[in-house]
């Protein structure tokens, strides 16, 4: 359910929609390793089988004993002679048959996990193949934090419950039925008492868990709603403080916690009776067993071997009665977490292209002209963004696009690289139709900085030389020297072999400046800079600009930027609105015509030039 800021508490039990098909899937998924996996459940039964007939071979070792020894007949003791050769066959009988299940058991286990652990590995891969197949547009409608719980947590979930649970329902069900059969072939009175006493223990345990079930959701949204709070008071304890939120944020909490609590203790109350309750089933069981048997051992119906094997197969008979739910159970997340992991591998891919040949620079190096041809585009069906673009960029200019927020600015990027597949029109580089070649030749063509930085946990070096292992050191520090950030890091413990990670402060200003050196060395024909100095002030914006204008020397570029003193230099501004160009020219040419880009401008300069008085005002 919704908690109070849009939270939402933790399932009870996470069920999959469809368990059958679910597993069906993973089995598919798994086919090679499936006569290992029948492999592994037959030693399980054969294991189990090995314990079943242990309390038989017992019953009969305690009558061997039973009947030599010494007796009372007509009030004189006679002496009887224990059969120890039978006593020595009956104890290498038993010791064999607990060797055998301990043996099978471990083999099961070992196989089972291996081929759980394989099953996790093999379906990590594929997810990871998957995200390269995947559209761009998938990833705007999932977050990135539904798609790793997908590779972590559902397909540990398989990992961790496929292999313990199949195993265990298997056994369990084997250990049941066995168990049950040996005590009817025993005795049928004995057998129906202690299943009787089984049934009245069943029907407590039930009622039990009926009445504590609704204590563990409670428990569950309440649990939900404490880390909810609390992971909101923490990233937010500034604007808790400013406001002086502290008194309604500790009222609230106290408020969750509390309902914690009484939840809590009430789950863990009813929770902590199922075992006891177990227990006194089987202690039940045993003193039901203990006093028919004794009646019946008196009328001489059954020997008292019989009693001793019934003692052993009460408990295999009731074992497997808590097994069976908590498999089942387990089965039931390894369901869910296939559900999930399947759905995700179904997702429609991008077409196969492993017949398109690389054109883009097979034969000569790339010169960068680009053309757009009558290029129209929405991210759903029937709801164009894009209507009807059209322009053409020569080699080595560098064009500006700008416009108001969701004009379609970076749209027309994501298309130009092919992050996204057009409805209409034609996109080629040149002269080559970007949608005849492989969308790696096509990205091979760019060097991009985005607005939002990345760098992974690796070195300096490694973060710059990204994917592009020729790149020499000297070419990683004139990119950085050109950027202006030779001197931080240089100033880094180790220099360029620093690696960077949460320990390494690094400034969005230097984050950006390190995106911008990484583009530096890819050293492809076309850039692409998407508000590539946002981030940063204005000295730093000043030294980057610096570069950028080295950078873009013989290379075709394309600038989006909202900051249009950025842009004054383009050799041709694109302004857009609602999809399409509604103006085009220098920047001295649109301000001329007075129009839609002359209105952007001269606010966002009048803007500035209050900024720039404020500051004075306060120095």
């Amino acid at each position: 359910m919704p908690g109070p800021m849009g939270r939402r508490g933790r399932g009870v039990a996470e069920k999959p929609d469809n368990f059958g098909a679910s597993m069906k899937k993973l089995m598919v998924f798994a086919k090679k390793y499936v006569p290992v996996i029948i492999i592994a459940l037959v030693l399980g039964v054969a294991g189990t089988i090995c314990q079943i007939i242990g309390p038989n071979v017992l019953k009969d070792m305690t009558n061997t004993i039973t009947q030599g020894l010494p007796a009372i007949v007509n009030g004189k003791p006679i002496l009887r002679s224990i059969d120890m050769g039978q006593i020595e066959r009956y104890g290498w009988t038993l010791i064999i048959l607990y060797l055998a299940y301990a043996l099978f058991s471990y083999a099961q286990s070992w196989l089972m996990a291996n081929v759980t652990q394989r099953t996790a590995q093999m379906l990590r891969g594929a997810i990871s193949e998957k995200m390269n197949r995947l559209p761009l547009k998938y990833f705007d409608t999932h977050s990135n934090g539904d798609v790793m719980s997908r590779i972590t947590n559902d397909v540990d979930a398989i990992g961790q419950t496929l292999g313990q649970s199949l195993g265990s329902l298997i056994t369990s069900l084997t250990l049941f039925v066995g168990a049950l059969v040996m005590m009817f072939a025993n005795n049928v009175t004995m057998t129906l008492c202690a299943v009787g006493v089984t049934i009245i223990g069943l029907i407590l345990m039930m009622i039990v868990m009926k009445s504590s079930q609704k204590y563990f959701v409670r428990q569950q949204v309440a649990l939900g709603d404490v880390n909810g709070h609390v992971e909101e008071m923490y990233s937010g304890h500034t604007v808790v403080k400013a406001f002086n939120g502290e008194f309604a944020s500790i009222r609230r909490f106290e408020r969750y916690n509390d309902a914690l609590y009484e939840s809590g203790w009430k789950s863990q109350f009813f929770s902590g009776l199922m075992m006891p309750m177990m227990n006194f089933v089987g202690n039940l069981g045993y003193v039901a067993v203990c006093v028919v048997g004794a009646a019946l051992t008196i009328d001489g119906k059954i020997e008292f071997g019989v009693i001793v094997a019934f003692m052993l197969y009460i408990r295999f008979f009731t074992q497997p009665l808590s097994q069976f739910a908590q498999a089942f159970q387990n089965l039931q997340r390894c369901a869910a977490g296939s559900e999930r992991v399947f759905a995700f591998l179904e997702e429609p891919e991008l077409s196969d292209e492993s017949k398109k040949q690389p054109l883009l620079g097979e034969k000569a190096p790339v010169k960068g002209a680009v053309s757009f041809e009558h290029v129209q585009f929405g991210y759903d069906p029937g709801k164009q963004i894009i209507h009807d673009f059209s322009v053409n960029v020569n080699p080595g200019e560098k064009i500006a696009i700008v416009g108001p927020t969701g004009a379609g600015k970076t749209t027309m990027v994501n298309l130009l690289m092919r992050f996204y597949e057009i409805n209409g029109g034609k996109i080629s580089i040149d002269g080559i139709d970007t949608k005849s070649v492989p969308r790696w030749n096509v990205h091979d063509q760019f060097s991009m900085v985005l607005q939002d930085t990345w760098v992974f946990n690796g070195t300096v070096k490694e973060n710059i030389r990204y994917s592009k292992r020729e790149v020499t050191d000297e070419q990683i520090v004139a990119a950085c020297k050109a950027v202006g950030l030779d001197h931080y890091v240089r100033s880094l413990p180790l220099g360029y072999d620093t690696v960077l990670d949460e320990n390494t402060s690094l400034s969005q200003g230097q984050r950006q400046l390190l995106t911008i050196a990484r583009a530096m060395v890819q050293n492809a024909p076309i850039l692409i800079l998407d508000e590539a100095t946002s981030s940063v002030d204005t000295r730093t914006e000043e030294l980057i600009q610096t570069a950028m204008d080295n950078l873009t020397v013989g290379r075709t570029s394309f600038v989006i930027a909202h900051r249009l003193s950025t842009i004054r230099d383009a050799d041709k501004i694109l302004v857009m609105r609602s999809g399409d160009i509604v103006e085009s020219g220098t920047h001295e040419e649109l301000l001329a015509k007075n129009g839609f880009y002359a209105d952007i401008y001269n606010s966002q300069f009048a803007l500035d030039g209050e900024a720039e008085s404020r500051s004075r005002m306060m120095a």
